[in-house]
Formats: structure tokens, sequence, C-alpha cells
């Protein structure tokens, strides 16, 4: 039998076989997701960081005096690197998640899919475009609460691992969220009621082990207090965990949740369907 490939004419395109990884195309998918961002950086970088900024305002200036250090670290202190956490897991979330509905309202998602794109580097793409804009936030935020916070640096492998993991934990949990979502009430129903609960409900403000029973117990099965707790050691150097378990847990969600990403793109779920 005569071999297709070897009677096309030598002027027309070739089909190109990836046997590693399309890097070209990563970077890519990951460009596109950074400049979308970052096109509308008033509404992306911005607003997050003012929002963070009237947190320390209430918590912090208009209670100065009012509330006594925890563990011998002023408040401020204390809480403006759970506010930075929070921006990062935040805006990680919502890049994913955004990217992918507006791409299947608006008939976009072909843009991704037709390319020679692999499960896997659709999943570097998306959860690396998430992270970014996520420490992106956490840096603008955490330059802006200087004022307001003299944050020092304890621990740096502290603050770069839990960053890291935490943005990309929640731009793949993103992910599933844009995937699962067919309008954006949907997307915002998963932001109100889950994601937002389980980062206000994670010692940003507060000591956990304060709690009464059960929810002190409760809030240490919650995997974003881990993340809130081990950054937070970064900066003062005292947990309320064990930093070896946070730096467990984070890492084995984050290779879980890449897991489960490579799924759903392999399967097409919401995609192709």
């Amino acid at each position: 039998m005569t071999d297709l490939a070897s009677t096309r004419p030598s002027g027309l395109p070739q089909p190109r076989r990836y046997h590693g990884v399309n890097w070209e195309g990563v970077k890519t998918l990951y460009l596109k997701e950074v400049r979308r961002f970052w096109k509308v950086g008033a509404q992306t970088v911005a607003a997050p960081v003012v929002t963070t900024l009237l947190y320390m305002l209430v918590f912090v200036v208009a209670l100065k005096g009012a509330r006594p250090p925890i563990h011998n670290t002023p408040f401020a202190e204390f809480v403006a690197p759970g506010l930075i956490m929070m921006a990062i897991l935040n805006n990680a979330f919502a890049n994913a998640s955004s990217s992918l509905i507006q791409a299947k309202i608006m008939g976009t998602s072909t843009d991704f899919l037709t390319p020679p794109l692999s499960p896997l580097e659709l999943t570097i793409g998306f959860s690396l475009g998430a992270a970014t804009r996520g420490i992106v936030v956490g840096l603008v935020t955490a330059i802006c609460v200087l004022p307001f916070a003299k944050l020092g640096v304890a621990n740096v492998a502290a603050i770069l691992w839990f960053s890291l993991t935490a943005s990309l934990m929640m731009g793949m949990i993103g992910v599933f969220a844009g995937l699962w979502a067919e309008k954006f009430d949907q997307l915002a129903a998963v932001q109100n009621f889950l994601i937002m609960p389980m980062t206000f409900l994670s010692g940003t403000f507060y000591l956990v082990d304060n709690l009464p029973e059960p929810f002190a117990t409760i809030s240490h099965f919650n995997p974003i207090f881990y993340m809130i707790d081990g950054f937070r050691y970064g900066f003062i150097g005292h947990a309320e965990s064990n930093i070896a378990v946070g730096v467990a847990m984070s890492g084995l969600l984050t290779l879980i949740m890449a897991w489960a990403c490579w799924r759903v793109f392999k399967s097409g779920w919401r995609l192709k369907s």
C-alpha cells in the first residue's frame, strides 16, 4: 500500500508530530492567558489590591491598639501575609475559571483544542497562566501593604513554596470550575459559597486554635489553612500547624489536581460534548 504521506506534494504543509512536549504551543497558550488578564489590569490586578487595602484599613488601621499582638507579632504583621495569600488564591482561581467559561460561552474553545496541544500541555498552559496572575497580584499587594505592616522575611523557601503551590492548585481548581459551569452565575456560586468561605475560615484574621470545638478541629482539615499558615510562617517565623505537614499536603494536592486536570482535558469533559 502506498504511504499517503510520501505521495503528498512537497509544497503542501506536512502533518506535525510531537514526540515530546510542544513547548512552543505551551508558551503560546501561557502568553495568551497572561496577556488576557494583563490587558484589563485595572480590573484583574488593581481591583484586588484595593480590596486588600480596604481589609487592612478596617482590621488594622481602624482597630489600631484594640487588637493585642498574636504570638508577640503585631496584629498588622499577622494579618498581612494572610491577606496576600487570599489575593493569590482568589486571583489564580479567577483567571483559569473565567478564561474557560468565556471560551465555552463565546465558542472560542477551538482556539486551544484545534492546535496540536496534548492534555498535559493544556494543563501546563492554563495552570501557569493562572499562577502568574496570582503571583503578580500577590506581589503588588505585598508592596502596597508595606506602609501598614512592617513585613520581615523569616524563611524565603516557605514563602516561595506556599505561594507557588497555592497559586497552581487554585488555578487548576479554577479549570474544573470553568469547565463545569455553564453560565457565569454558576461560577460565581463556586466563588462565593466554596472558595470565599474556605479562605475566610482558614485563620487569616485569627488563630484557628482559639476557635471552639469542633470548629478548631474542622479548620485543620481545610487545605487553605495550611497554605496561609505556611505562607505566614515565611514572614513571621511562627506557625500554628506542622510546617512539614503543610509542605507535604500542598505538594500532594497540587500533584493530584494536575493529574485530575490532565484527565478532564483528555476526556474532553464539557468541551467536546
